[in-house]
């Protein structure tokens, strides 16, 4: 088990700062009882019931199969030299791969050497790199894939591909399938790997016997459906594209001319389908509703006689673990919605696949970029709610109030919004306001800061992250299991990860290896983004922390400057420049 560090409760609650009468409410790790669970969505309305635009006729086969077992699966361990520790995938979630790993070989490859014909075959970097990734270990190949004491490190991509179809006696391991599915995008569409699966799987069955043919894929549909099944569930945005929607009503009409239980399946499998991509698209409709609602401008020369007029954060919450909270509340909201593909994607851009129509260049990343969009507008409403008050107390109070903040963040698991909140209290115009900050008892943001330190690669803040995953997979409460990562570190990693390994080796297979260390790490956030929110929503907070307006840079300069007066020439060059710009701009709209 990796170091952790004291994580639930590092710091005592935080008081309310409505009156000078401060008292401290229960911590949320010592009350008796965890808090209401609340399922509601802010973003999402009821369903409305939907007909399936991909119903088809019913069959008249009166066929049916019993469910299919996935056969017998060994746990591994992969040896790297991208520094792979262990198998990704932990205990078995919805939508989460579970702790296995194939270690059957390619059954389309069954002839067996004691070993590759040369290591060259599975790697050309070098003695050096050789003894890194084999070791003492036993290297063994399957026509055109590779293993390592038992793991996947390399294959063809047609080896690749025939290794994700089933079979009558044959079904991919579930890491198998979530890996090559996530990370099969970097060498092809979804489309063209979802074409050719299904056209293999259906030319396997064929004998020239026409009775035979109907027999035999009545016994592989299941196991077909149940491959579909995880495609759709894991990575349904793929389904966003008409032609992926149109091979999957080819199938389940193919299905249906053989087995009424598998096409059963693939309707219901179809109608879940329909439904997360209708709340898909209601949730990037709210978003970009409140997104419009937020562009209102306040007047940007006249921000103090503004701010007497406008509500700020005090007067809507005053307590601080509320609305921690209620930060908590949008953050699991808006991570709940970004697909697994997203993070492969966005640095797939410049890759070929760019040119498919509407797919790739639609839906590449949107959810993933409003999410870093909600990161930067957190930190600029930090730092708008801090510059706008007239009066140095009020500054000062509103700025010990974000640090509790960011403190229950903390205790909570929700770090995205902790450092969202450190960032803007450390933008220019905040941290030049020395006479406020004077005024503030810095000691817990110096610790907050000490655990987001960006030295060492952020090692600090990896050893509470750490501390936190361990919390979470111990839970004994809803509260307990949220883990909310740093989430443009997250994607850092990935990001570097993926240009740090090949994606090739030298004898043209794919570097597998890589990609089980890309399926760890995302399968991580598949098990966070699950999260259902435990903490009731209080709508008034959250309108106003995803519609208020904020200022841009250059009005939070300005407004900087009128709080605390210009110290030298520069900043009273700042200060003119940034008015007679500001001026010109109200002027000419």
């Amino acid at each position: 088990m990796p170091p952790t560090t004291p994580y639930a409760g590092k710091f005592n609650s935080c008081p309310s700062y409505g009156n000078n009468n401060h008292v401290q409410p229960p911590s949320p790790y010592h009350s008796g009882s965890a808090p209401k669970l609340s399922r509601d969505n802010i973003y999402n309305g009821p369903y409305s019931p939907t007909e399936n635009p991909y119903d088809v006729p019913q069959p008249h086969s009166a066929y049916r199969t019993t469910s299919v077992s996935s056969g017998s699966v060994k746990e591994h361990h992969y040896g790297s030299s991208c520094t792979i520790s262990e198998n990704p995938y932990s205990s078995p979630q919805p939508h989460s791969p579970r702790q296995h790993s194939t270690s059957c070989p390619g059954r389309a490859y069954r002839h067996t050497s004691s070993s590759c014909s040369s290591e060259h075959s599975c790697r050309n970097n070098g003695a050096a790199a050789k003894a890194r990734l084999y070791g003492h270990g036993v290297a063994t190949s399957y026509g055109e894939m590779c293993y390592h004491d038992n793991s996947l490190v390399s294959a063809s991509l047609e080896a690749l591909i025939q290794h994700l179809v089933p079979t009558v006696d044959y079904y991919p391991d579930r890491s198998y399938v979530f890996t090559f599915l996530l990370s099969s995008r970097l060498f092809l569409h979804p489309y063209e790997l979802m074409t050719r699966v299904c056209h293999l799987c259906v030319e396997q069955q064929r004998s020239g016997d026409a009775l035979l043919d109907k027999i035999r894929f009545r016994e592989v549909a299941p196991k077909l459906v149940q491959l579909l099944t995880e495609w759709t569930e894991t990575f349904p945005y793929d389904f966003r594209d008409d032609r992926m929607m149109r091979c999957l009503k080819d199938m389940t009409l193919h299905v249906a001319r053989g087995d009424e239980y598998s096409w059963r399946a693939m309707q219901q499998m179809t109608q879940r389908l329909i439904k997360r991509l209708s709340a898909l698209g209601q949730y990037e409709e709210a978003v970009a509703a409140l997104n419009a609602a937020a562009q209102e401008r306040p007047a940007s020369l006249k921000t103090k006689q503004a701010s007497a007029q406008r509500a700020d954060i005090l007067s809507v919450c005053d307590d601080p673990f509320i609305l921690a909270q209620q930060l908590t509340h949008i953050e699991l909201d808006r991570l709940s919605f970004i697909g697994p593909e997203e993070f492969i994607q966005s640095f797939a851009m410049k890759d070929p696949l760019e040119n498919h129509k509407g797919f790739f260049r639609k839906c590449k990343t949107s959810n993933l970029e409003a999410y870093v969009s909600w990161f930067n507008r957190l930190s600029y409403l930090v730092a708008t709610e801090i510059c706008m008050p007239a009066k140095k107390k009020h500054r000062a109070r509103i700025i010990e109030f974000f640090i509790d903040v960011a403190q229950e963040c903390f205790n909570i698991g929700n770090f995205n919004s902790l450092m969202a909140i450190i960032t803007g209290m450390n933008m220019s115009p905040v941290a030049r306001l020395k006479k406020t900050w004077n005024k503030v008892n810095t000691d817990k943001f110096e610790i907050l800061e000490h655990q987001m330190d960006p030295s060492s690669n952020f090692s600090n803040y990896r050893t509470a992250l750490r501390g936190a995953t361990q919390r979470s997979e111990t839970a004994h409460s809803s509260q307990e299991k949220i883990v909310i990562p740093f989430f443009s570190l997250l994607i850092k990693d990935i990001y570097f990860l993926n240009e740090g390994c090949a994606n090739r080796l030298s004898n043209g297979h794919i570097n597998f290896e890589k990609l089980w260390e890309l399926a760890k790490q995302v399968s991580e956030f598949l098990v966070w983004r699950q999260v259902i929110c435990p903490f009731d929503r209080d709508r008034r907070i959250l309108q106003y922390l995803v519609t208020t307006s904020v200022y841009t840079e250059d009005e939070l300069h300005l407004a900087s400057y009128e709080s605390e007066g210009p110290e030298n020439n520069m900043e009273k060059d700042s200060r003119r420049s940034l008015r007679s710009s500001l001026l010109h701009r109200e002027n000419r709209s």
